[in-house]
């Protein structure tokens, strides 16, 4: 699979250099973003410029990643999607899951917004533990 990848401060950004993906696509992706939980910079805004078709196992694994980084106190953030992709995404029920932006720069945002929420909420749980 063909992707780019740019390190930043607080996120990958990693762009899809193929035109269409299909749920072996995935998985191959999955086992190669899921490692990345592990390290300082795990947030990842994942850019589909290039993509133009999608099946619905690819979008439903796509959704389960995501689901997987939130899990896992990591942001994975879609954007620029094509317009048939968006399309066919909402079509099947899976758009409204993603976390979605029309910009890369809005993806950027998103990040750091939910970075930021994750500090809050790591420092309250720390400053009022629950019952003991």
């Amino acid at each position: 699979m063909l992707v780019k990848i740019d390190t930043r401060q607080k996120f990958h950004v990693i762009t899809l250099n193929s035109t269409d993906l299909s749920a072996n696509m995935t998985a191959e992706l999955s086992n190669s973003l899921t490692p990345l939980l592990q390290n300082d910079v795990k947030n990842i805004v994942f850019k589909l410029t290039n993509l133009q078709t999608i099946d619905e196992a690819a979008g439903e694994s796509l959704v389960r990643l995501q689901q997987h980084f939130y899990e896992n106190n990591a942001s994975l953030v879609f954007c620029e999607l094509t317009q048939p992709v968006e399309s066919f995404l909402d079509e099947k029920d899976l758009l409204e899951l993603m976390n979605t932006t029309p910009t890369e720069s809005e993806a950027w945002d998103i990040v750091q917004m939910e970075e930021i929420e994750r500090e809050l909420f790591s420092e309250d749980e720390e400053e009022n533990p629950g019952p003991v």
